[in-house]
C-alpha cells in the first residue's frame, strides 16, 4: 500500500480524477445526457481549485459510454464538458485535459478504464507525467485497477465500507468525497496531519 504519511501536494505531482461520482453527482438508473443533468457534487469547485494550486496538473479520466450505446452524441458530450469547465474556471480551478472513452457498455476497449488506454495518451500529450507521483480518485473498483496499473496511489470516493475493505490491495484510502480527500491533503499541508 502507498503511504501519504510522508507527503506533501507540491507541483511535481499530478491528479486524475474520475467524473461521474466524484465531480458531478451519479444519476441513478441513468447517465449525465445533457448540461442540465450535471450536478456539481458538493464542494468539488472549491477542491479542485485547491489542487490547481498545489499540483503539477489535473486530468479528467471518465468512461462515457453512453455515447458508444447512443444514448448521446460526442457533441452532447462536448456540451456536458463545456458547463463543467466553464464553472471550474469560474471558480478558480483549472482541468488540463479531459480524456474520455465511448465504447459501448459491456464491450472491452484499451482506452476504457481498467485498461490503461486513457494514462498512456496522457503521458504521450504531457511526457512530464511521472504516474509514481500521481494519485487516481475515483468511485469504481475499475477506477482503483487503472491507477494500480500505472503505479499510482489510489483515493476511492465512497462509503461502501465492505467494498473499501475488501479491495484493499488496490484501495490505499478511501473518503465519502472529494472535499474530503481535500481537506485531509490541506491539513498535511499546513503541518496539522501527520
Amino acid at each position: 500500500m502507498h503511504s501519504l504519511k510522508k507527503f506533501t501536494p507540491d507541483k511535481s505531482w499530478f491528479v486524475f480524477l474520475d467524473r461521474d461520482g466524484v465531480i458531478n453527482k451519479k444519476i441513478t438508473d441513468a447517465s449525465v445526457l445533457k448540461p442540465d443533468d450535471f450536478k456539481f457534487v458538493e464542494g468539488v469547485k472549491e477542491s479542485i481549485k485547491w489542487f490547481s494550486d498545489s499540483f503539477a496538473r489535473i486530468f479528467i479520466v471518465t468512461n462515457q459510454q453512453a455515447v458508444g450505446d447512443g444514448k448521446m452524441t460526442k457533441k452532447d458530450l462536448e456540451d456536458v464538458h463545456d458547463k463543467m469547465l466553464g464553472e471550474i474556471r469560474s471558480s478558480g480551478g483549472n482541468i488540463d485535459k479531459i480524456y474520455f472513452c465511448t465504447t459501448p457498455d459491456n464491450t472491452w476497449s484499451y482506452c476504457k478504464k481498467p485498461s490503461p488506454g486513457m494514462a498512456v495518451k496522457a503521458k504521450k500529450d504531457f511526457p512530464e507525467i511521472d504516474f509514481r507521483k500521481s494519485i487516481m480518485v475515483g468511485d469504481s473498483l475499475n477506477d482503483m485497477k487503472f491507477g494500480k496499473r500505472m503505479k499510482m496511489i489510489t483515493v476511492f470516493i465512497g462509503n461502501e465500507k465492505k467494498t473499501i475493505s475488501t479491495n484493499y490491495r488496490i484501495i490505499d484510502y478511501a473518503f465519502p468525497r472529494l472535499k474530503d480527500f481535500r481537506d485531509f491533503l490541506e491539513k498535511k499541508a499546513i503541518g496539522l496531519e501527520s
